[in-house]
């Protein structure tokens, strides 16, 4: 098997496949995943590959994962291991049983602070790793952009570098050692002489065998092995002649763990690793260099480091543009910027005295005043501001991959290294080659030290493979001539592994191979990679493969913003619509998911609440994304985008929109969804509780007219029980109670036209919470508003109805329906939004409805105009008083500390801010923000039965811990309907807790209006 190409995982045996899942079910205690739908989830990472794996196992122990070795072992089926699935060469899919570390196998062994060393396991996330370290003043330093999802089983495979490693070095540079175990069963601990002085005899003959192979190649190692920090590439076998101008080792001796980091997974399983700690600095700045010309910021790196920098990286004009364009990103990026610069250099000065920072800083204002660049560097000294513009960067390889059209930024040569004093040189050169064949490049990352992420931008679809060859000969020769390395940070995986020859020559290919047959003589571990590999232009490995096609269907929402082709060259798109897909741009909607793993974060944003509950790879935006594209393109079998596969995958998405904001590609599951849900309830049709939830709006005006009577299944014993039962609502759960006397029943209004401001009340705070809309109303008035009351149309057909956003019938996929609403709301606003009369809401969903979906339902440029002057309650005000125009006088209130949960749709829409703002007007008034995800409420979601504890655990993840902490004198805001319900339940057996909107909040803090 050593000798040959990796199989393909429909040509093992259905026979052996169905031997090993059985198996495995018996005799481990993880997760055992071979169905259809998973395979296809592990069959991607980062990469432009797929490769269906034989399976996936999610091991609770090491022992799972030694059962699984021997298994694979007996039925000769290849193992891989896989973190976070963010590589972005290919190096974690492959014909193998996918050993997936990150859900269980994370913990954090043994930390020394003495020897500064921490020991952990191979699925643990690089930042919850440094979050643990920080509290005693330590970090591992091998910064990755992928921190927030990476593991650090995976960077050790990978050889991960990171922004500072001109600081630091490499991750070869920062590992002590590593507990490993072989494909035959041996285990061992490979590290320094001293750690390898009581080895298992395997192991002993395989340290001896490789010394002899370093030995016999020594000029080959020194004639053939770039001398540049950035070397990632084939086996670490100049760990005993070091080339590298950074040492391995503090002491000079050779640690055999460093061979195995960069392997790829290929020699062996890594059961432990024992990493190297440095100090935390206590003082950063950070320089911002403006470039008029993308040249001179290559040219000039090279006396930028002189400065003693820790990091400089670079980036693009593309970066900065497609930055801007982002919500999230823009105001960060605007103030790092002088002008309209070529290029940016993010150069950081970091140490323990805040005043040799400082002095440095100010030396990088004269050095580039000296270079003829006076008034280039933007000067930050303040931590917030810093890590917003390096949150920035971190983003860039996805920010870059936003880009809508067929041709995409594409990694193969991205991690080329050359000397710095011939990137200048190089990065113009590589230009041309680009422009040569019909393309241009995205740059950034780490000037530092001669490594740029380089990118062409190419449609892998058509032409791609064949561009990426020759453009790939060409770079290697240039990186040939300036004595630089072709893998210099990413590793091999398939897109490099097939340079690995050419760059270190066929007698040191040879002792790879070697290498590799004596730790895994059988083959079994992760084959294809760094020796004997396929072709990176293999095409039956892309994942879009020959003849790619998603199913023609005509979708209910509008997608056509995505349906576009792209000029690489120019970075310009057509017009929508006319980019050949035949789901009308849903299917390239759904192909932005680029595989970064951004959704796999703990500890910041929203997304993904589901994936944090359950760290399952299916109920992950990346999952969800995958799952729907693989049905859309029938590779999970005909009818699969409808089946139940389909819907499960989708059933704990509880459309947040975290994704929205939070994903840099801009994936919108909580539309995918309502485009899913669309066409399961043509197919299969709505359960009674589906259409009792969605139609809410229209029965509604009877409930309110006999609220005792739609109340009693919460007084009456019994009756909620009853309610589970037949309809699926959770007995544990209290529902809103009906009211009669509404909003709308008595709301004063003013005139049409002479009105300041229209308000739009929702459903829920007309009928369930009308106190909220009639001190919306009250503070709207004392602000010196005259304030129209929302409502239909005189030829509305819709009798009495109130107004509604639709909202309810998109969360169970009756788009029609929910147009038809749309439109009666268009009908009754236009009138207002042409004279630009602002729209004033309260719930955030329903509000943002008007700014969101109303603009993917065929509405035309009315919808614009309309999204343009909707406004949230809080965001008006805001506006108001900005503009100097808002005349509220508040008082303080009884409680001076306040507790803030934004909607998980007001964080999609940056729209948290403006509460923080007009609370802040409240005299005396501390407001804290909860840092939390989704509530778990989610509209109709966290009633069901079937999602009840689900929602708990959402719930449980920060916001109730933080409320059931604060005082009772504390005050606890929150705009979402659903969101006040959580936290009413969730607060129930400790002394409820009510939550408040921030119009009740501003009401009370209401003095006398100014005359």
């Amino acid at each position: 098997m050593n000798a040959a190409l990796p199989k393909q995982a429909g040509l093992y045996s259905s026979v052996h496949r169905n031997d090993l899942a059985a198996r495995l079910q018996r005799e481990v205690e993880g997760e055992v995943l071979f169905d259809q739908g998973s395979r296809g989830r592990y069959a991607t990472d980062a990469s432009i590959y797929q490769i269906d794996p034989v399976g996936v196992l999610i091991p609770k122990s090491m022992t799972d994962v030694r059962t699984a070795l021997s298994l694979c072992r007996e039925l000769e089926i290849p193992l891989l291991a896989r973190g976070g699935g963010t590589s972005q060469c290919g190096q974690t899919v492959g014909a193998a049983l996918v050993v997936d570390n990150s859900k269980y196998l994370n913990r954090i062994v043994e930390l020394d602070l003495e020897a500064m060393t921490v020991t952990v396991e191979p699925g643990i996330v690089l930042d919850h790793l440094n979050a643990h370290l920080k509290p005693h003043g330590v970090w591992f330093p091998v910064d990755v952009s992928t921190a927030a999802q990476c593991t650090l089983g995976g960077m050790a495979g990978n050889n991960s570098c990171g922004s500072r490693s001109i600081a630091y070095g490499n991750m070869v540079h920062n590992v002590h050692s590593i507990d490993a175990l072989l494909s035959d069963g041996t285990e061992g601990l490979f590290g320094d002489e001293n750690t390898m002085r009581h080895a298992a005899p395997r192991v002993a003959d395989i340290v001896c065998r490789v010394q002899a192979i370093a030995l016999r190649e020594r000029e080959q190692i020194e004639n053939r092995v770039p001398a540049v920090l950035r070397r990632v590439g084939g086996y670490n076998l100049d760990i005993f002649y070091p080339q590298n101008p950074r040492p391995y080792t503090d002491n000079g001796s050779v640690n055999l763990a460093h061979l195995l980091v960069g392997s790829e997974g290929t020699l062996a399983y890594t059961k432990q690793i024992t990493l190297k700690l440095a100090p935390l600095p206590t003082s950063k700045t950070l320089g911002v260099v403006n470039f008029p010309t993308f040249y001179q910021a290559m040219a000039l790196t090279q006396h930028i480091v002189k400065l003693g920098p820790c990091a400089v990286e670079l980036v693009d004009r593309t970066m900065i543009d497609l930055a801007r364009s982002n919500p999230a990103f823009k105001p960060v990026i605007e103030q790092a910027l002088r002008g309209t610069p070529e290029a940016i250099l993010l150069v950081e000065f970091a140490g323990e005295s805040s005043e040799e920072q400082v002095r440095k800083l100010h030396q990088l204002v004269e050095l580039m005043g000296d270079l003829g660049l006076p008034g280039s560097v933007v000067e930050m000294e303040g931590a917030p501001e810093q890590k917003a513009l390096w949150e920035v960067r971190k983003a860039g390889l996805n920010i870059m991959m936003s880009m809508r059209g067929d041709g995409k930024p594409v990694s193969f040569i991205e991690d080329c290294a050359v000397p710095l004093e011939h990137l200048a040189e190089y990065t113009s050169r590589l230009t041309e080659v680009f422009r040569k064949h019909g393309t241009r490049g995205t740059w950034y990352a780490h000037a530092s030290v001669g490594t740029l992420h380089v990118r062409p931008i190419l449609d892998m679809r058509a032409g791609g493979a064949e561009k990426m060859r020759a453009i790939a000969v060409e770079a290697a020769a240039m990186v040939r001539e300036y004595k630089g390395a072709f893998s210099g940070e990413h590793g091999d995986g398939l897109v490099r592994s097939e340079w690995v020859s050419w760059q270190f020559g066929p007698r040191l290919t040879r002792a790879f191979e070697e290498i590799k047959d004596l730790f895994d003589p059988d083959g079994l571990m992760n084959p294809g990679k760094i020796v004997r590999c396929s072709k990176m232009d293999d095409t039956s490995l892309f994942r879009f493969k020959p003849g790619y096609q998603p199913v023609a269907f005509t979708p209910a929402l509008d997608w056509s913003a995505w349906n576009v082709s792209s000029d690489p060259d120019t970075d310009t798109i057509t017009a929508p619509g006319t980019g050949g897909d035949p789901a009308g741009g849903f299917a390239k909607a759904i192909e932005m998911c680029n595989n970064n793993g951004h959704c796999r974060k703990f500890d910041a944003g929203t997304m993904c609440p589901s994936y944090r509950i359950t760290r399952d790879e299916q109920h992950l935006t990346r999952g969800r994304a995958n799952t729907l594209r693989l049905a859309l393109s029938g590779q999970l079998g005909p009818d699969a985008f409808t089946s139940d596969e389909m819907r499960a995958t989708l059933d704990l998405c509880v459309s947040c929109k975290g994704c929205k904001r939070d994903c840099p590609t801009g994936v919108d599951m909580a539309k995918m969804k309502i485009e899913f849900l669309h066409q399961w309830q043509h197919k299969h049709g709505l359960t009674l509780k589906e259409k009792l939830v969605a139609t809410l709006p229209r029965w509604a005006p009877w409930a309110a007219r006999f609220p005792f009577l739609f109340n009693l299944r919460d007084t009456l014993p019994g009756a909620a029980a009853l309610t589970e039962r037949y309809l699926g609502l959770s007995a544990k759960r209290t529902l809103p109670r009906w009211r009669r006397d509404t909003f709308l029943r008595h709301a004063p209004t003013t005139e049409a036209d002479v009105a300041d401001v229209v308000l739009f009340a929702d459903t829920f705070n007309n009928y369930f919470e009308s106190e909220n809309a009639r001190a919306a109303h009250k503070v709207l008035l004392a602000a010196g508003y005259r304030v129209h009351i929302a409502r239909p149309t005189p030829g509305d057909n819709s009798g009495s109805k109130p107004l509604c956003c639709g909202r309810t019938y998109l969360a169970a996929g009756m788009v029609d329906q929910a147009k038809a609403e749309a439109r009666r709301v268009m009908e009754a606003l236009q009138p207002f939004v042409r004279r630009g009369i602002p729209i004033v809401g309260l719930e955030p969903s329903c509000l943002l409805t008007l700014r969101d979906e109303f603009l993917v339902m065929g509405l035309g440029d009315d919808a614009q105009l309309l999204a343009k002057h909707a406004f949230l309650f809080e965001e008006f005000l805001v506006q108001e008083h900005k503009a100097g125009r808002l005349k509220l006088r508040l008082l303080p209130l009884p409680e001076k500390r306040a507790l803030l949960h934004g909607h998980c749709h007001q964080k999609a829409f940056d729209a948290v801010k403006p509460i923080q703002q007009v609370l802040a007007l409240i005299p005396d008034l501390h407001v804290d923000l909860i840092e939390s995800s989704c509530c778990g409420m989610a509209g109709s979601f966290g009633y069901e039965a079937s999602h009840y504890e689900a929602s708990m655990q959402m719930a449980e993840l920060s916001l109730l811990p933080a409320i059931r902490k604060a005082g009772h004198d504390t005050l606890v805001i929150a705009d979402g309907t659903s969101c006040r319900h959580q936290i009413a339940d969730g607060t129930r057996a400790q002394g409820p807790r009510r939550a408040e909107h921030v119009a009740l909040v501003l009401a009370r803090a209401l003095g006398e209006p100014k005359q």
